[in-house]
């Protein structure tokens, strides 16, 4: 099969030699004069490529919302993220003011073996001084990486040393996790979280799973949220892990109206496990697949907020200076047979973004009794003939709504202005190794650890200098809720996320939901015991 690249340099080549009169080859020969007069008679000179890469992105823009274009730069990036590398240092790091705070280096980096540690102030990087220079974190990061094999200089501030320290890294091939918390959240419930599909996702996630079973993992529970997807064959691997090999995963049609079937691969390694999806409204594309295909079949239940609603197919298409056209070729459908992209208009991109919020508006985050399906969207799963809908997106079998009401006034105001971690990054400045040292394991920062006031402090002191005066009725509101989320903050610091996602889930409505459809016999009222 011919790529996109290859089939549109066919059809080139052919219009190239169309007879004059054809309506395609007049087209084309109009454009080209078009541009070809903008470039040699307009009064000022016009740069070729600012006009070719604005045609291109106005073309695109009369079609639907998720063909796109994206120049040399952005797929570097784009590919980057994608193939689960790239050419850096390997460490995390906050800002904190104008400082870029190291919070974990990656085992085996460069940075590691360089000898940076978790608690150092970068300030400088090669000749580029950080500070005063209100530099955000990717600007940094554009800065730290760079080509295979070079160097990069960065000048560290470190407690204990009298003076700035100069770190000479060998930039090298640093992998980025796509599933980035694989942990216990009970004695037989697994937890995985997904937040992007890339090259390597398959392998991550199969290999998690691995671990969590031989932890006695019984029920799994993969997240979902927030995953805008990426490629299809990450997440038809994975779901050839819960379903039988052969079985239709997604459908795809397009121009002509043929269909295309991709089935599951081997696998069958995660028949057992009960599985719970978690997903909300910006759960998109390969990620929908995902949680659709556990729904169709009844493997599992899917929990949370209706789904992004992204049924398109796009397909590369390379040009010649390194940038490439995202075009979309055709449609998916589930294995229940629904489309489950949600409307549009041909060039009303606006709208299109709009519709979240829209959601929003409409009252559709609160009650799922807002959303109004018509009957020529219902469609049946294929073991229980359960009613599920196409036209928008996934909707859950157990919807949880959006809680406005759990956080105050002053409590979303100091998340908003971003006091709590950099509350973190300053009590932690001075006594990180000291914490770090006073506790055996992740585990036991997690069961032992109680705020003395300091954390607290740190915090409020943070707001008066953001320029928020906390009022003490609402403080002590908050308190709670902001104990746990700062101890979380400070566990994902010192150790992981997944410590995080432990410390705060108590304050996550949806994976609460989730446990308790696990652990009060609501899964099986739904799905019954036999697969």
């Amino acid at each position: 099969m011919t790529t996109l690249t290859q089939a549109v340099t066919a059809i080139m080549m052919l219009l190239t030699a169309a007879t004059a009169g054809a309506q395609e080859a007049v087209q084309m020969r109009k454009l080209q004069m078009a541009a070809y007069a903008m470039m040699d008679a307009y009064v000022d000179p016009v740069p070729g490529d600012t006009l070719v890469e604005a045609a291109i992105e106005a073309m695109l823009g009369k079609l639907d919302p998720h063909s796109t274009y994206m120049n040399a730069d952005e797929v570097k990036r784009f590919e980057e993220q994608m193939s689960g590398k790239f050419y850096g240092i390997g460490i995390t790091f906050n800002m904190l003011a104008d400082t870029a705070v190291v919070i974990q280096t990656l085992p085996g980096s460069p940075a590691e073996e360089a000898g940076l540690l978790a608690g150092d102030k970068i300030i400088a990087v090669d000749s580029t001084a950080l500070t005063g220079r209100r530099m955000d974190a990717g600007g940094v990061t554009s800065l730290i990486r760079g080509a295979e094999g070079s160097t990069v200089r960065l000048t560290v501030v470190r407690r204990g040393l009298d003076s700035p320290t100069d770190f000479d890294v060998r930039r090298g091939k640093v992998d980025v996790k796509s599933v980035d918390v694989a942990t216990m959240l009970a004695p037989s419930t697994g937890y995985v979280r997904i937040n992007n599909f890339g090259a390597t996702t398959a392998d991550e996630f199969v290999a998690a799973a691995s671990d969590l079973a031989h932890r006695g993992m019984e029920s799994l529970i993969i997240d979902l949220r927030g995953n805008g997807g990426g490629y299809l064959g990450s997440a038809v691997d994975i779901i050839s892990e819960f379903i039988g090999r052969g079985k239709v995963v997604v459908s795809t049609v397009g121009r002509g109206g043929e269909r295309r079937d991709i089935t599951a691969r081997a696998g069958g390694r995660l028949r057992s496990p009960r599985v719970v999806v978690l997903v909300d409204d910006f759960t998109a594309s390969a990620a929908e697949i995902l949680s659709g295909n556990i729904q169709d079949y009844d493997r599992g239940l899917v929990i949370g907020r209706r789904t992004f609603g992204k049924g398109l197919v796009q397909n590369v298409l390379d040009l010649p200076d390194g940038s490439m056209i995202r075009l979309t070729t055709s449609r998916y459908y589930l294995p229940s047979g629904r489309l489950i992209q949600k409307p549009y208009k041909a060039g009303h991109s606006d709208d299109y973004a709009n519709e979240l919020l829209d959601r929003y508006r409409h009252g559709e985050m609160f009650a799922a009794d807002s959303i109004d399906f018509p009957d020529s969207l219902r469609y049946t799963t294929l073991r229980l003939g359960r009613t599920v809908y196409g036209g928008g997106g996934v909707m859950p079998d157990i919807f949880v709504p959006l809680d406005t009401t759990r956080y105050n006034s002053l409590h979303r105001e100091l998340v908003a202005r971003g006091c709590l971690n950099r509350a973190v990054l300053t009590w932690l400045d001075t006594r990180r190794g000291q914490i770090a040292a006073g506790y055996d394991s992740e585990r036991d920062f997690i069961d032992r650890f109680t705020d003395d006031g300091t954390l607290m402090q740190a915090l409020t002191d943070d707001a008066r200098a953001a320029g928020i005066t906390p009022d003490s009725t609402l403080l002590a509101e908050a308190r709670p809720l902001l104990a746990l989320q700062l101890k979380g903050l400070a566990a994902r610091d010192l150790w992981t996320t997944a410590a995080y996602v432990i410390i705060t889930a108590p304050l996550d409505a949806v994976l609460q939901k989730a446990l308790a459809v696990l652990r009060d016999g609501t899964y099986e009222e739904i799905l019954g015991t036999k697969r």
